[in-house]
């Protein structure tokens, strides 16, 4: 049972309502604050004792945030603002969430409350609505929603509130029963920002990299991805009791009935047949056998978890099985997924939220699960929280056992730039053995008690609660795991700031090409021998040059169980515009020389409803690994061409002259009378396809002394030879 998704006029009416509530909520965020002269450096001559505590403690928040005071005491506030806004509109989303799905309890009966009772109460109360929901909302949400947190503890002037409730209430209750609406809902909110970021052309660093990467992933995408995974471990065992079944099976079909379980039908799981095509069926992705036999002992992590929803599809389908596997209730297996099989990495805290929301959700709502209880701590955690605060501040929380001082070091240089680096962050090489063994269990007990003991001095309580968020990280990003399941984050290295490429190049140098492939190589970190990785990321990586040798290594050292290519308009978000996606299956297992695995490709289709469907039913393609490294560059040929000779067998390709200055360098012919002295024919690509064209330049060469200071003399070989001129159409 997961709810149904949006539909096209939901998703457009919850993106305008989403992009209008951020910009209400900010401009009632600053004024809000600067009513209470956060930005200003001193308090206002007529707030109250209560006033100026609140107001230390928000700018103990902002600067904790990443906000700057200057030497006069005027502080940035633009932090901060963005997290009142986010925490104050999403408390009234998620109210509205529970609400619709009979989840909203009244804390003091205990039991589930409508809109229209909450209501009732909230007049009884001398308050309204929204205000009581939200509170509701915030008691049931702890771990999402911190009770002592400062933001929430101040109000909206009535203006910006009313303007809020109506965006809510004009949305249709069906939004809220969507699976995909809390997805949705977050991208919405980082849209416009996105949008500004990417025009500006600058580099990308902490402040933008959330925003830029945020990229809801297509529910197909996430099927593909667990159904050809979790879903064909499962179907291996199944099979492995029923051989009958796989020698004597008809289709994929008829398998995929075979194997279904309550609520989970296993649309996407491919099955091939082994040997040439006739032998048994077996799931094309293989059945990893390094994984441990029962999924109670599968450990499961999404390292870029952005709002949960990899995390909510597996715990759908994790649910039914462990229901089987051990004979659980409903509630029971809810519960025991929860605590034994998912964990949850994000570099945006924001999204843990969410993610940890949405996993709330799905465990109330799963049928037969018993509505509304208290869960299990969801091991959600945010990757990238640094630590603003000088050193010694850092280190004071320790007091003095040297111990847990080094302790507490060795997590500020490693979590300094956490905002850029997130789930990069490797604390296995950076920690030694000081922290996880020696030191680790002991920080995690000092940091809660310092935040209840340090509640008057707003700087070290802000500080103990980003330590504990940091050691919650540690922990996760210490585990290593049997699938690491995500859609990584796309930033190629012509965007990168420059703290993110120094990082790789010194940690990921074979694939810093892209962020997206140095979290290939970090995934695989993550996971334990025999564990896998399983991933929708861009498909470039897989034939550009500049790939070839994270190419190598991955196809050298690694087992490749599936890949399927995308292609274009694979997304139906117009933010994900010109992104060529792939999915891509490996484990971490030395592949044998004769090993074969299956391609799909699909894109060719032009939508990403024919590509969905088509991932279901399209012929598979058998590969052989080895050939596969044979290749130029170790590109991947999932065609039929295959083992065939390639182009750069008979020809070579070159980059012509670069002058990097054209205007100053070339001229057309015909404005000179002939060619002079220092003048020579100068090729360039024809503007379309034809026989003849490009040869109306000249170019001041001067035996190249013009040109060497600023140009790029290239394809040397080439010159005098016949061949074909070739130009790119960046359009």
């Amino acid at each position: 049972m997961p709810m149904p998704v949006l539909s096209v006029e939901q998703r457009n009416k919850l993106e305008r309502t989403v992009v209008e509530a951020r910009d209400v909520a900010e401009a009632g965020a600053k004024a809000a604050l600067e009513a209470l002269a956060v930005h200003h450096h001193e308090p206002y001559s007529h707030m109250t004792p209560e006033q100026r505590r609140l107001r230390n403690h928000l700018r103990a928040r902002a600067r904790q945030l990443g906000d700057r005071q200057d030497q006069r005491g005027k502080m940035e506030i633009t932090h901060l603002i963005q997290e009142w806004a986010y925490e104050h509109w999403h408390r009234m989303l998620f109210a509205r969430f529970l609400a619709e799905n009979d989840l909203l309890i009244e804390p003091e009966m205990g039991v589930a409350v409508s809109l229209e009772e909450c209501g009732e109460l909230a007049q009884e109360e001398g308050t309204d609505l929204w205000t009581l929901a939200s509170r509701f909302a915030q008691q049931m949400l702890p771990q999402i929603f911190r009770p002592d947190d400062p933001v929430l503890q101040v109000t909206f002037a009535r203006e910006y509130q009313l303007k809020l409730e109506q965006l809510l209430n004009d949305l249709e209750p069906g939004i809220f029963k969507a699976s995909d609406a809390l997805g949705w809902a977050y991208q919405f909110w980082q849209s416009k920002r996105k949008k500004q970021v990417n025009e500006s052309g600058n580099k990308i660093g902490a402040d933008e990299l959330p925003a830029v990467t945020q990229l809801f992933t297509e529910p197909y995408m996430v099927n593909f991805l667990i159904h050809n995974t979790i879903g064909a471990w499962y179907a291996g065992k199944v099979l492995a009791e029923n051989p009958q079944l796989a020698g004597q099976a008809e289709s994929e079909e008829e398998l995929r009935r075979a194997v279904a379980l309550p609520g989970v039908t296993w649309d996407y799981l491919r099955f091939a047949r082994s040997g040439d095509g006739e032998g048994p069926w077996r799931p094309a992705a293989g059945t990893f056998e390094g994984w441990p036999q029962r999924a109670a002992e599968l450990k499961i992590l999404d390292p870029c978890c952005g709002s949960g929803h990899f995390l909510v599809a597996t715990f759908y389908h994790l649910v039914p099985i462990r229901m089987a596997e051990e004979g659980l209730t409903a509630r029971e297996a809810c519960d025991a997924v929860l605590s034994d099989n998912l964990h949850g990495l994000e570099i945006d805290e924001r999204c843990t939220q969410i993610a940890a929301f949405a996993l709330a959700l799905a465990a109330w709502t799963y049928p037969g699960a018993g509505g509304y209880r208290p869960l299990p701590g969801l091991r959600i955690a945010c990757s990238g929280i640094a630590p603003n605060t000088k050193k010694e501040n850092w280190l004071a929380l320790a007091g003095d056992d040297e111990r847990l001082r080094n302790g507490m070091a060795r997590l500020y240089d490693l979590f300094r730039e956490a905002p850029i680096l997130g789930s990069l962050i490797d604390p296995g090489s950076a920690l030694e053995n000081n922290l996880i063994e020696a030191g680790f269990d002991e920080l995690r007990p000092l940091l809660e008690k310092v935040m209840s003991a340090e509640k008057d001095d707003y700087e070290q309580h802000e500080l103990g609660v980003a330590a504990c968020g940091i050691a919650d990280a540690v922990q996760i990003l210490s585990g290593r795991y049997h699938l690491v399941i995500t859609n990584v984050p796309y930033l190629a290295r012509g965007k990168q700031g420059a703290g993110l490429k120094n990082y790789l190049d010194t940690h990921h140098a074979r694939s810093k090409q892209d962020l997206a492939t140095a979290f290939i190589e970090r995934n695989l970190m993550l996971c334990l021998e025999g564990g896998s990785t399983a991933l929708v990321t861009p498909q470039q990586w897989l034939f550009q040059t500049g790939y070839s040798k994270i190419r190598k290594k991955l196809l050298r050292d690694l087992r490749w169980e599936l890949l399927a290519i995308l292609g274009e308009h694979a997304f139906r978000s117009s933010e994900a515009a010109g992104a060529f996606p792939a999915i891509y299956v490996c484990s971490k297992l030395l592949p044998k020389d004769n090993h074969l695995f299956f391609s799909i490709n699909v894109s060719e289709r032009s939508s990403a409803c024919d590509k969905d469907l088509y991932l279901q039913h399209a012929s598979l393609n058998k590969m052989q690994q080895i050939s596969q490294l044979k290749n130029p560059e170790h590109i991947i040929i999932t065609n039929t061409f295959s083992g065939f000779r390639v182009f750069g067998d008979y020809a070579d390709c070159y980059q012509g002259i670069s002058t990097g200055d054209n205007p100053r360098f070339c001229i057309k012919f015909w404005e000179l009378p002939s060619i002079l002295p220092g003048w020579e024919r100068f090729q360039t690509p024809p503007e379309e396809t034809q026989y003849y064209g490009g040869r109306e330049h000249l170019i001041r060469w001067e035996e190249r002394a013009s040109i060497q200071e600023l140009g790029a003399i290239r394809g040397k070989n080439a010159w005098g030879k016949w061949g074909i001129v070739i130009g790119v159409d960046c359009q």
